[in-house]
């Protein structure tokens, strides 16, 4: 498949890397001939300096015979103007474009985005990623990291093991006999910051960060057996009036189970509009850091706090202070993933890389066969993936343990028709069945190869 990214930053170096890695010919394009640089010296792809938009830039980069564009610029506008010069000048089959601003997004526009308006497949937007990861954070407040699949029905759980852990040093396969009826399987073991998947023998320690998927319905048993408590979220505090904070905020409003949230925004401006988009909660204009506003948001009663500014450090240093005051569990906005190493010695429970949740977002697009979903876990060591099984599949008809997965890959949960079932070694998997599969980076390619549709399905 012949790719061109346009912008070379954090999500275009993250997106070129796991495609370059899976032998597809891409080109990436940015008006910064350092970043260029940078991506052709450590990756094994084209580059070319010059506007992403621009169509003599466009036409170096091979635009005519490329199957998909990637925009994932600095500005939305080159984005979208990048995808409509793709598609009216070269034809590109496929357009992705990464768009920051809400009014683009607002859903009364979206007739925008047809063929014949301004031609963009996909519109991913990092602030609404965000806020989606942020709400399932606080969904799962025992849990370092946390996304649904499966329609919802299965949970994907990260976990790190404590010395009261109930369950250390027991073989898996024991787990297995012990808890038979639970509809759990642990994936993924990271232990000494080497991530792997682990053999029915193998056994779990304490601070090992293990990956869960459990059936939904399960997940509070899940949790408690591997030594988490479950509390529910009744009081929120946000750090942060901009775009995410204020979508958590409407979310949290929307929600069925009352959420009593309050916000901290710096900038009065953006807090007034937070005030007027918000019915029922509180948004108090001052810095998150003043010890003083967080005691008048009463952060020593709160369930949690989010920490959701434009600034990591701020962030870092906010959940500190709001943990430092009695509240028991801090959700930390990082852009920087060099600083994810700082959450464990900042007593700091779970953070969200925007990166890596719109790089997960447009990964879900541009896998073979019938990927439905994408998940990449921690630095693009690890992905999930969710994918239909059609009849010409390689997997089509065979039992689990007939198989030929790679090592470092895992089937977590099988979904037959409404179903979801733990997988074993002899669940048969049929054409039509929905799989969720945890992979290593480096064998994602033979996993999308187990799942790919054959050329005479078509």
């Amino acid at each position: 498949m012949k790719v061109i990214i346009c912008g070379a930053g954090q999500v275009g170096w993250q997106i070129a890397r796991h495609l370059s890695g899976e032998k597809n010919d891409v080109t990436i394009v940015d008006m910064n001939g350092d970043l260029i640089r940078r991506a052709t010296d450590a990756l094994d792809v084209q580059g070319i300096t010059g506007h992403a938009s621009y169509p003599d830039v466009l036409e170096r980069a091979g635009a005519r015979d490329a199957d998909m564009i990637i925009a994932a610029t600095y500005s939305d506008e080159v984005n979208m103007v990048t995808c409509q010069v793709a598609h009216s000048v070269f034809g590109v089959p496929r357009k992705i474009a990464r768009l920051r601003a809400q009014s683009y997004l607002t859903a009364i526009y979206s007739d925008l985005y047809r063929r014949d308006h301004m031609p963009i497949d996909v519109v991913i937007s990092p602030e609404r990623e965000v806020a989606e990861a942020a709400q399932q954070r606080l969904a799962a407040p025992a849990a370092f990291d946390t996304e649904s699949f499966l329609g919802g029905q299965a949970q994907l759980l990260g976990i790190t093991l404590e010395e009261d852990c109930p369950v250390v040093n027991t073989p898996l396969r024991q787990l297995t006999d012990l808890f038979s009826t639970l509809r759990a399987i642990v994936v993924g073991v990271r232990r000494e910051g080497t991530l792997f998947a682990p053999e029915p023998g193998d056994q779990l320690f304490p601070a090992d960060q293990i990956y869960v998927f459990s059936h939904t319905e399960d997940v509070n048993r899940t949790l408690e057996i591997f030594g988490k408590t479950t509390k529910k979220q009744e009081r929120v505090v946000i750090i942060g009036g901009g775009n995410v904070g204020l979508a958590v905020a409407l979310a949290l409003e929307g929600r069925e189970d009352r959420i009593r949230a309050k916000v901290i925004e710096k900038d009065r401006a953006r807090a007034e509009v937070a005030a007027d988009a918000l019915e029922r909660t509180i948004v108090l204009n001052g810095d998150g850091m003043d010890m003083t506003l967080l005691e008048e948001a009463n952060i020593d009663r709160a369930d949690a706090v989010l920490a959701v500014t434009d600034d990591d450090k701020t962030n870092l240093l906010a959940a500190v202070r709001a943990k430092m005051a009695g509240c028991p569990m801090a959700i930390c906005l990082v852009n920087d993933p060099s600083l994810a190493p700082l959450m464990g010695p900042l007593d700091i429970d779970a953070y969200i890389n925007p990166r890596a949740t719109t790089v997960s977002s447009i990964l879900r697009h541009i896998r073979h066969g019938r990927v439905r979903g994408v998940y990449s876990i921690g630095d693009a060591e690890a992905e999930v993936l969710e994918a239909q099984v059609l009849s010409t599949s390689p997997m089509s008809g065979k039992r689990v343990q007939d198989i030929d997965f790679p090592e470092g890959a895992l089937i977590g949960a099988v979904m037959k028709g409404e179903k979801v079932i733990r997988p074993t070694g002899t669940t048969r998997i049929d054409e039509g069945d929905v799989v969720v599969i945890f992979a290593l980076s480096a064998d994602v390619p033979e996993v999308e190869r187990l799942l790919q549709v054959s050329i005479d399905f078509f």
